[in-house]
Parts: C-alpha cells; sequence; structure tokens
C-alpha cells in the first residue's frame, strides 16, 4: 500500500511537472511573439527615418531610383552642398535655434518651477480659480492667440526679434510644465517643508534648497519636452522672423526648399539629418530622468 502511494505521489509530481513545462513554453513563446511583433512594428515606423539618412548618402540621381535602405554609390556632396545653400552657412541658423531654444529652457526652468512652487506649497486667495484657468489654458490652440500676440508684441516693436519667442518663456506661459511641476511638488512630503521652517528657512530658501533639488526628473522632463518642440517650432518663428540673417533651422529648411525647387533632395534630405542631430543626442542624455520624471508625476 505504501508503494501504491508513493507511485501516486510521483505521478502526480510528473504531471505537474509536465504541465508547468507546458505553461513556461507557453508564455515563452507568447512573449516572443509579442517581442517580434513590437520589433516589425518598431522597424516599420523607422523606415522613413532610416530612409532619408541613407538617401543623404545617395547621388542626387538615384534617390528614387534606388528606394533600398543601403546605398549603392556613398557620397557626401549632399552635406556639403547642402550646408552652403542658402545665403548663410547653415551653422547660421543652427546658431540661432540654439539661441532660441536655451532661452526658452531656462525661461521655463525658471518660471514654471516659481508657479509651481506657489500652486503647491502656498496659500493665497482664488488659488483654486486661478490653477484651473491656467489649465484651462493648456486647451487653447497656438493659433487662437498668435493674433493678439503679433499685435502685442509688434506695439513693442519686437517683431524680427528672437524676443516674441524666449521673453514669454519667462512668464510661465507653458502651462502643462506648471502642472507638471506641480504634481510632483505634490508628491514630496510637506515635514520637509515644516522641519526647514523650524530652522528658519523662508519659502525662498525651501524652494531652492529643498524643492528644487529633489525635483530634477520633472525639471529634466520640462528641459527635454521644450527643446523637443521649440527646435521643431515652425509656426512661431516663420511669423516672428523675416529677415534671413534671423531664421532657424526649421524655416531655413523650408526655404531651402522653395529656393532649390524639386530637383535637390539629397542636400534637403542631409541638413534634416543634421538637424535631428541636436534632439536625438538632447534626449539621449536625458532619458532616464524623463522616464523618472513622467512615471513619478500625479502619483498622489
Amino acid at each position: 500500500m505504501t508503494s501504491n502511494a508513493a507511485a501516486k505521489r510521483a505521478q502526480r509530481a510528473k504531471t505537474n511537472d509536465t504541465l508547468f513545462g507546458r505553461v513556461l513554453r507557453a508564455l515563452a513563446g507568447k512573449k516572443l511573439l509579442t517581442h517580434a511583433a513590437l520589433i516589425g512594428f518598431g522597424l516599420v515606423m523607422l523606415y522613413p527615418l532610416l530612409w532619408m539618412v541613407s538617401s543623404s548618402f545617395k547621388p542626387q540621381e538615384i534617390i528614387f531610383r534606388e528606394p533600398g535602405l543601403i546605398p549603392g554609390d556613398v557620397t557626401l556632396e549632399n552635406y556639403t552642398n547642402g550646408w552652403d545653400a542658402l545665403q548663410y552657412p547653415f551653422s547660421h541658423y543652427f546658431l540661432n535655434s540654439a539661441i532660441i531654444t536655451a532661452g526658452s529652457i531656462v525661461g521655463n526652468l525658471v518660471a514654471c518651477s516659481l508657479a509651481a512652487y506657489a500652486f503647491a506649497r502656498l496659500e493665497f486667495p482664488l488659488k483654486r480659480f486661478w490653477f484651473a484657468l491656467m489649465l484651462g489654458s493648456i486647451m487653447l490652440p497656438l493659433h487662437v492667440t498668435l493674433v493678439p500676440q503679433y499685435i502685442l508684441f509688434s506695439e513693442l516693436d519686437w517683431i524680427n526679434t528672437f524676443y516674441p519667442l524666449i521673453v514669454p518663456k519667462f512668464l510661465a506661459t507653458d502651462a502643462f510644465f506648471i502642472f507638471l511641476m506641480v504634481q510632483f511638488i505634490r508628491t514630496l512630503p510637506r515635514e520637509l517643508d515644516e522641519a526647514a521652517v523650524i530652522d528658519g528657512a523662508g519659502h525662498w530658501r525651501i524652494f531652492s534648497r529643498i524643492i528644487m533639488p529633489l525635483c530634477t526628473p520633472a525639471l529634466a522632463t520640462t528641459a527635454i519636452f521644450t527643446f523637443i518642440w521649440t527646435w521643431n517650432d515652425f509656426l512661431s518663428q516663420l511669423i516672428f522672423l523675416t529677415s534671413p540673417d534671423k531664421l532657424t533651422v526649421p524655416v531655413a529648411l523650408r526655404n531651402f526648399l522653395d529656393s532649390s525647387g524639386d530637383s535637390s533632395w539629397g542636400p534637403m534630405f542631409a541638413i534634416s539629418v543634421l538637424s535631428l542631430g541636436p534632439i536625438f543626442g538632447f534626449f539621449l542624455a536625458g532619458q532616464r530622468y524623463l522616464v523618472r520624471g513622467i512615471a513619478t508625476t500625479g502619483l498622489r
């Protein structure tokens, strides 16, 4: 009888092992299929970008005759010709974009963080109303405010300068980043503020010495999105910048097409690849902070 019970236990254990192995194999196969599908979808999404990079190294006459990603004949003439295709070399337009982008990043980091600290930690009259009004401004499209802004900046004689693209950032006009930082600051324990008050710290010291160092992920997220959105901005820069020496990279690329027509796709692809370089570099440099900032915002 004992041997029969032992045999039954061994049979059950064998059956369980077999079932467990089948489950593991099924899960592994499902995970493999999922990863394969995601990789295939990613390659489909990246194909236009890869094709543009490949075409930038192809001679002008074979770009559309050879749709493959591997160029049969490699040349760097597209980069040299495209760099000096306009009135100024493209380094001039890169510098203009860098100035506007850097000013926008500094403005958003300073102004939006101050506004977020006020909404998250201070008490003042009509706080909920002003916070709701700030959130409501997110729903206003750019085209609604563009005409009033143009009239205002024209009265200030700021048209064809960098001021309309930089100064508003120092006035906390990007409500999305204010909301992002407010949600992040709310996750920080108020006991830190209370301990600092006991030590005699005021609001400015609490903001600069306690809150801001802990808000590094949210600040990095703000900087990355500001960089990408400002660098790629076309409409605002097209409206407010008129002279050739003030143009930025997106507007210069458009003028490049207008000046050279359909016969210079190679140089245009080459300059487009170069214009994407700063975006990828800035994103990769702050990627881990971006993930942390988005993952920890809105937990409370």
